[in-house]
């Protein structure tokens, strides 16, 4: 356990540390509320649904390091991803646990349900190569697969993708939060496909963040039009009226434009050390 708050040269490491403190936290809250009896009615529902959540929030996490490292010159943040990424299959096989214990343990009833239940299939196909992501993430397992390690964990992406499909099924009408995930994964997506010598500089940064925001627009538009009643072209407009908060592609575009603003701050004090 204290492994994991080691750096390579075991040594403790504050930054591991707080990151680990981050990954265990909604867990340990989630299962508190639980003992508690303060998740409503139906508490193994509530919490199944929580650690879905975090489980995508984490893979998302996790596929950012590359980008931010880059982005904020920040190479510490490497070592980061490994933890991040394993934190997500954890949280999704606990997500599956409860499903099972939702359930009372009927493991007949369990598979008859992801076998006829679409979103429950790819939830457990997720499920499945999120482990086996996991466990693979190790050292041995990289010398063991050689070449072919790379090969398998890019399965991320598609797997990111079907974690976010089974989230808007998940969400029922209501996928606004479905809908913020997807932008940020639009955002680092666009940005692996830049250019790799203009993802070094910082005035693709800002263009980055509005195709972002326009990619999530049009994706909540599309999402109602298709699984919905919902006007789609009024959806659309919503995203010029801020009465009732900003919509997911503007919050996606502000997170955007700060990320612009910290890069350049952090790029502005490294020049000044350089010239001092």
């Amino acid at each position: 356990m204290f492994s994991l708050i080691q750096d390579r040269r075991g040594r403790f490491s504050p930054l591991r540390a707080f990151t680990l403190a981050v990954l265990v936290v909604p867990a340990v809250r989630l299962t508190m509320l639980w003992a508690l009896g303060d998740l409503g009615g139906r508490p193994v529902r509530e919490i199944t649904h929580g650690t879905g959540d975090w489980a995508v929030y984490f893979l998302l996490a996790s596929l950012a390091i590359t980008p931010l490292r880059t982005v904020l010159d920040w190479q510490r943040l490497v070592p980061l991803r490994r933890m991040i990424g394993v934190a997500a299959g954890c949280y999704a096989g606990y997500h599956f646990l409860l499903y099972v214990i939702d359930q009372q343990f009927d493991l007949i009833k369990v598979f008859s349900e992801i076998a006829l239940r679409f979103y429950l299939t790819i939830g457990f196909v997720t499920l499945l190569g999120l482990l086996a992501l996991s466990i693979s993430s190790t050292d041995g397992w990289m010398r063991r697969l050689g070449p072919r390690w790379k090969k398998l964990h890019r399965l991320a992406y598609p797997l990111t993708v079907l974690a976010l499909f089974h989230y808007y099924l998940q969400s029922k009408a209501d996928v606004s939060a479905a809908v913020f995930v997807t932008g940020l994964f639009a955002w680092e997506m666009i940005w692996r496909v830049t250019p790799r010598a203009s993802r070094l500089q910082l005035w693709p940064l800002p263009l980055i963040a509005v195709a972002a925001a326009v990619a999530t627009a049009l994706i909540e538009m599309a999402w109602y039009g298709l699984a919905t009643r919902i006007d789609p072209i009024q959806v659309l407009e919503a995203n010029l009226d801020l009465s009732y908060g900003p919509r997911p592609a503007v919050t996606v575009l502000l997170c955007g434009l700060v990320l612009c603003v910290i890069a350049w701050i952090r790029r502005w004090r490294q020049n000044r050390v350089v010239a001092a």
